[in-house]
């Protein structure tokens, strides 16, 4: 008898580019595709974080360097794209909240929240996947959403709306990109402790009830992301596209 063997989750001789990946969520993602292998491209706005980010990791004996990229500026982000060689694996992690009562909602924190969690992400997305079809090449393409695509929240109508966007585009591109043998998925975290959300984790009451609905008891954490990020890049998740892996908890089971 012929066993059948479990697809590598290797990335050995891919290229993967991550925006947002100075810290939290993003740098987590970095270090994990680097820990499997591929040379990863460290995007985000900051030079002094990525220099930082990109040198501990290259301390571990792993491949990166960074690229100092405003996803928001959608002209220089399709240029820097384009300059380089093309990328098999993209995670798009740049995203901003401004949370408050949607009664409240300042049209231009709405402008500022969709135009990078989504047209950002939108034309980000779509750039690496241009490359990947002129070249001729398969690819994974992860956008990092939220388990607030799938629910809603209180003070997080603007946020919860550009996640369900995310969703929405992810999967037309992966329906669209199929034949191109280019998958597009999320990933849709629950709450994870990285800077960000130090302020929210500042209140007892609203870390009670975050725990509350979370049935697994506890908070996220940066390393329950890396996991999934490595198996949607690799060839173990070969006929998964247009579809979102929550890592939430269990807090959208209900």
């Amino acid at each position: 008898m012929k066993l059948p063997r479990t697809p590598s989750f290797r990335l050995d001789g891919r290229r993967a580019l991550v925006a947002g990946a100075s810290s939290g969520i993003g740098l987590g993602c970095a270090v994990a595709l680097a820990e499997a292998g591929a040379h990863v491209v460290l995007a985000a706005r900051s030079p002094e974080k990525l220099d930082e980010a990109v040198e501990a990791i290259r301390r571990e004996g792993l491949s990166a360097e960074a690229l100092v990229l405003d996803v928001a500026d959608l002209e220089a982000t399709e240029a820097a794209v384009a300059a380089e060689r093309p990328f098999q694996v993209l995670v798009n992690s740049a995203g901003i909240a401004r949370h408050g009562p949607a009664a409240d909602t300042a049209p231009e924190d709405f402008d500022a929240v969709f135009g990078l969690n989504v047209r950002g992400a939108y034309f980000l997305t779509r750039a690496v996947a241009k490359g990947l079809i002129a070249a001729g090449q398969p690819g994974s393409l992860i956008n990092i959403s939220s388990q607030m695509a799938h629910v809603g929240g209180i003070d997080r109508a603007v946020y919860s709306a550009t996640k369900h966007a995310v969703e929405g585009f992810t999967k037309s591109m992966a329906i669209e990109w199929g034949p191109a043998a280019i998958r597009v998925n999320t990933i849709c975290p629950t709450f994870i402790r990285t800077p960000l959300t130090k302020q929210t984790f500042s209140k007892p009451e609203r870390v009670q009830w975050i725990t509350e609905k979370i049935k697994l008891g506890r908070l996220g954490r940066v390393e329950d992301i890396m996991g999934a990020v490595t198996y949607l890049a690799s060839d173990a998740s070969a006929m998964v596209t247009g579809t979102a892996l929550m890592v939430d908890g269990g807090w959208t089971a209900d």
